[in-house]
């Protein structure tokens, strides 16, 4: 029973990290393409909660799926008791990158959440759009990284 559930966690991780990191390089471009401030007051109001919502699924899905993986290859005693391979430093790397990113993804949610069609203030603005910019270049390194492991392994 546990095979078919490590089988299907493998499938799922890789399905939502797909979802995540193009989510998010999509939505880069958007933000960078939409410059007139009335297309994006037409835009995000949609498209937005629809995304943050399947992002929060996606995250919720790669943080259990990724617990799942590392438990069927027994990652849990080299990512707690680094010992200097080059796997436990993978992981130990990948792990901070997604501490980090699930803490951007928190806080980019909750502004994007609360200001939805709303005016954002100052700090509002500056936290939503750093964090926004923090989760695309995390997620490139997370990818990175999780790419490390999988030669690895």
């Amino acid at each position: 029973m546990f095979d078919v559930v490590t089988e299907w966690a493998f499938h799922i991780h890789l399905i939502m990290a797909i979802s995540w990191i193009g989510g998010s390089v999509f939505m880069f471009i958007l933000g960078v393409s939409l410059r007139d401030k009335k297309a994006q007051q037409e835009v995000y109001p949609h498209v937005g909660p629809i995304f943050g919502w399947f992002e929060v699924v996606a995250l919720i899905s790669l943080l259990s799926s990724g617990a799942v993986l590392g438990m069927k290859y027994s990652l849990f005693p080299l990512l707690f008791n680094d010992n200097g391979t080059p796997i436990s430093h993978a992981l130990n790397m990948k792990l901070t990158l997604v501490i980090i990113l699930t803490i951007a993804t928190v806080v980019h949610f909750i502004i994007a959440y609360r200001t939805n069609g709303k005016q954002r203030t100052r700090t509002e603005q500056i936290l939503s759009r750093g964090s926004s910019m923090l989760i695309l270049l995390l997620n490139l390194f997370v990818m990175h990284y999780a790419i490390v492991l999988r030669n690895i392994l």
